[in-house]
Parts: C-alpha cells; structure tokens; sequence
C-alpha cells in the first residue's frame, strides 16, 4: 500500500466516493441504514450534499482516504442545523474497502474526523449509531472513546429476514 492519503472529499471524488458506497451497500447491507437498490439509483449530484460547508447544520464534510490516487474509505460527519443542538455533530456512513480492511484505515478516518471537530467552535458532543452485531467497529469506536448510551432494537430490517439492532454512541468534544 502506497502512502495513505486522509483530506476532505472535493467535488471530482464524487464518482469515486459513489462507487465505493454502493459496492459497500451492495456488499454489506447489515452495516448500513440505506439499501442498494435505492441507493445505487441515485444520480451523482446528490452527492454534493456530502462536500463540506454546513458549519450552522448539514455537512461539515466527509473525509476520504486515498491509496494510490483510488478512494477506499470514507467518513461523513454532519452537524444539528437546530439552535438548541448545533453543539452536536453526527458521523455518518464510514466505509472501507473490502481490499483494504485490516490496515487501519477506518482508524485514520475516525482520528482525522475526531481531530477536525474537536478544532470546530461550538461542538461539543459526536455521536453515531453502529450495527450491534458489527464487533469489529463497535470495538473501533470504543477505542476511541465512544460510549454506548442506548440500543435501538429491531432498526434495521434486512430482505433476507434478518432483523438487527443498532448501537447509539456519543464521544465528547469539549
């Protein structure tokens, strides 16, 4: 693996970071909320939503990593748009090639992001939701000090049948 590369996602990633998404999607439909089939005819401009620039709510930016030039991970992190909680930030959608699992990548993403929003003014709490059964990234935000503080049961319904709990976790900022 050539030099990891972590910077905020620009406009011509958008097709490579669609690219990863729906093979994740498609790949691992128990690790997110979104389904494929949705998600996969989604035209690419709907993914200027996820470009950075909602410091008063929405996106404050989604962060890519890079070897060799080629996208294989990805974490967004969105913030309270509502007075009364823009002091909390929301991490969305972290993904990591299946190529590349194993290297520390969904690591580098997650430190990168934490380091970044502990630097914004005004946050104070992250927090994200994880699929229960997913020990692996439930251990991952763990080690950097996510606490669970909820599950919400039965959150997600897979076509298969399978019905899969969701972990919420909160880190604070400040």
């Amino acid at each position: 693996m050539a030099e990891l590369i972590i910077r905020s996602m620009q406009e011509p990633d958008l097709m490579g970071y669609k690219a990863l998404r729906d093979a994740m999607l498609a790949g691992h439909p128990e690790a997110f909320t979104s389904d494929a089939e949705t998600e996969c005819q989604r035209d690419l401009a709907s993914y200027r939503s996820r470009l950075a620039g909602g410091s008063q709510g929405g996106t404050l930016f989604t962060l890519l990593a890079l070897d060799d030039g080629r996208i294989v991970g990805a974490l967004t992190c969105e913030r309270e748009a509502r007075s009364k909680v823009q002091h909390i930030a929301h991490l969305v959608g972290m993904m990591v090639a299946d190529t590349h699992r194993g290297r520390g990548i969904g690591r580098a993403l997650l430190q990168a992001a934490v380091r970044q929003l502990r630097a914004t003014h005004g946050l104070a709490q992250l927090t994200l939701s994880v699929t229960a059964s997913n020990r692996a990234a439930v251990g991952l935000y763990e080690s950097a000090g996510f606490v669970r503080y909820g599950r919400l049961a039965d959150a997600i319904r897979l076509p298969d049948g399978r019905r899969l709990d969701k972990d919420l976790m909160a880190l604070r900022l400040d």
